[in-house]
């Protein structure tokens, strides 16, 4: 069943999208909703059996674990509310008696209520269950067909652990597992420090392949020694430059409420300015956190590792965090504030009045803030800024912390002579030591050595086998369609008849289809009565790493073989044809 589309869909913004459509492999049911047809299931099939082969390898358990998932389950832990309310990505649902069911985006906590009703002794452990089945998220904004969709295909495993020296040779174990996944799939990867969002944990790394359509950014060090997500990054930024001598004083900076505007206006430079965000966070248990941000003015806020600084600070998860407006103020019965002025010591009694909000702005400093001697900041007064400013004056330096993004340009801090440079990459697997967080939520425990009962150490480790099958075509295909690595492609050669109505190419090329399945290779073949460029066309774009073409010099006993990832080709007798293939496939397939 192969049905081919020359136009590009309209709904497919990167290669491998609008490549899987149109070479038939995935069919758009609905946003984010796809099906997979006959040569992407076989795709799917290849990867799905590496994963088993080398999770198997590596000591993993297969296991099939419930797509409806208790409430009662995520609330122990937690994350009910996170995963369900506002721009939560968890599809829930009531059965008949009214019982909240959510459809499983992923299964921390099925799999930790497992093991605490079955694991009893530390003699038990270590253990590694895992799974290959498919996972539901509620994505705001599906996009890239099988990158960011609904619906997807995921391994996910789950470590269960007597102590923390076990989890991390286990994280290790898998490290390794997953490098030879990878490889044996076809596809460059570089593994990235990273941040472990929602699932939590003390240490976590992705898996990016690289690619410009990639949506996350990599920062990598010269010597690439260290890679990370920008989420996650840690760097030096550039050294600031000091103001020209002066006293501290008030400026009058009419209609001067950006960065740029200031710097046009008083002849100064970014880095010798502090800006003030301010926020409000919302937590885990519906509360209003304001937030006072300090960031050098050069400098962009990451709200990744400041959610993780709030939720450090204050004990408990954050939701999001979002800039206060004026509309805000109104609501909450505040006075206006003069955005654009505000400075670092803008005073708390400006929340008097809140209905909802917390009445404490919580402060945190950038290390780029924190460390300039001499800056200028707002005066908290519309149209007005303090020059030659310093922390002493403004009552003492905040809390400093890592708030900021790096970015390409900046120092590695582990070598201050190696710049970070970026590159855009696609996530395709994540492994997390998650520690005792779920564990401990959901009083899951076994038996240690001293006979105390004592929570589980965990770990959880995903490959996104659908999403990594996109991401191969993304890494590997050309101007005309797909080249697939030959361990993962839906075939290993494809054979054209050029014309089905001519005999001895008929003849040739069926008898070519037969001989190569005897030799165990896996081998389509193309007799449609279409015209001869219509399938080389297809050829070129479903990407079948091989191609035998019999044509015109069948009656001579001669073919045509194409190698699809460089076009290269020779004409060689049929025979001779067949051995070469069998010898070049068995070869890679060692």
């Amino acid at each position: 069943m192969l049905v081919t589309l020359r136009a590009v869909p309209a709904e497919a913004e990167i290669a491998s999208h609008q490549l899987l459509l149109r070479g038939g492999y995935i069919k758009r049911i609905s946003a984010g909703i796809y099906a997979y047809m006959p040569l992407m299931w076989m795709v799917l099939n290849k990867i799905t059996k590496i994963v088993q082969e080398e999770m198997n390898k590596a000591g993993g358990l297969q296991t099939l674990l419930p797509q409806l998932q208790p409430a009662e389950l995520w609330e122990k832990s937690g994350r009910w509310s996170a995963y369900t309310e506002g721009e939560g990505i968890m599809f829930n649902l009531k059965d008949r008696q009214g019982r909240l069911l959510g459809l499983g985006p992923t299964h921390e906590e099925i799999i930790t209520k497992i093991a605490g009703e079955t694991i009893f002794s530390y003699k038990q452990l270590p253990i590694n269950l895992y799974q290959i089945q498919t996972k539901f998220r509620d994505e705001i904004r599906p996009r890239f067909g099988l990158m960011r969709s609904r619906e997807f295909i995921m391994k996910d495993a789950y470590s269960f652990h007597s102590n923390e020296t076990s989890l991390k040779a286990t994280y290790q174990k898998m490290n390794e597992a997953y490098k030879q996944i990878f490889s044996r799939s076809g596809v460059q990867t570089v593994a990235v420090d990273a941040d472990s969002g929602a699932i939590g944990g003390a240490a976590s790394q992705e898996f990016m392949v690289t690619a410009e359509s990639g949506e996350d950014l990599i920062l990598t060090s010269s010597d690439n020694k260290y890679s990370a997500n920008q989420e996650k990054a840690i760097s030096k930024a550039p050294k600031p430059l000091p103001l020209k001598q002066g006293k501290p004083c008030t400026i009058d900076t009419p209609n001067q409420k950006s960065i740029e505007e200031l710097c046009s206006k008083q002849l100064i430079d970014a880095t010798q300015i502090i800006k003030v965000l301010v926020l409000i966070a919302v937590t885990e248990d519906g509360q209003q956190q304001p937030l006072l941000i300090s960031i050098r003015g050069d400098q962009e806020l990451n709200e990744i590792k400041l959610i993780n600084a709030l939720s450090n600070q204050i004990g408990k998860g954050v939701l999001s965090i979002t800039q206060i407006n004026e509309d805000q103020l109104k609501s909450e019965g505040l006075k206006s504030w003069p955005f654009g002025s505000i400075g670092p010591d803008f005073e708390d009694s400006n929340l008097i009045g809140a209905n909802n909000w917390k009445e404490e702005f919580v402060r945190f400093s950038d290390h780029t803030a924190a460390e300039l001697e001499s800056f200028v900041c707002g005066a908290n007064q519309l149209d007005k800024h303090r020059s030659h400013m310093n922390w002493p004056l403004l009552g003492g330096a905040q809390r400093a912390v890592d708030i900021r993004k790096a970015k390409a340009g900046d120092s590695c801090v582990h070598d201050p002579s190696q710049i970070l440079t970026s590159k855009r990459g696609i996530e395709v697997g994540h492994i997390f030591q998650l520690g005792r967080k779920y564990s401990k939520a959901l009083q899951a425990t076994f038996t240690n050595e001293e006979g105390l009962q004592e929570a589980f150490w965990m770990g959880c480790y995903g490959i996104g086998i659908s999403r990594l099958a996109q991401a191969a075509v993304e890494q590997n295909h050309d101007e005309v369609g797909i080249c697939w690595p030959i361990s993962i492609a839906p075939f290993e050669v494809i054979v054209v008849i050029a014309n089905i109505n001519d005999d001895a190419q008929k003849n040739l090329g069926e008898k070519l289809y037969e001989d190569l399945k005897a030799n165990e290779i896996e081998v389509l073949l193309d007799d449609r009565p279409e015209r001869a460029g219509v399938k080389f066309k297809d050829a070129d774009l479903i990407g079948i790493p091989w191609r035998l073409v019999v044509g015109r010099d069948a009656a001579l006993g001669k073919v045509e073989l194409i190698q699809r990832i460089n076009r290269r080709s020779k004409v060689l007798e049929s025979k001779e044809a067949t051995k070469e293939l069998v010898q070049e496939i068995f070869a890679s397939r060692s």
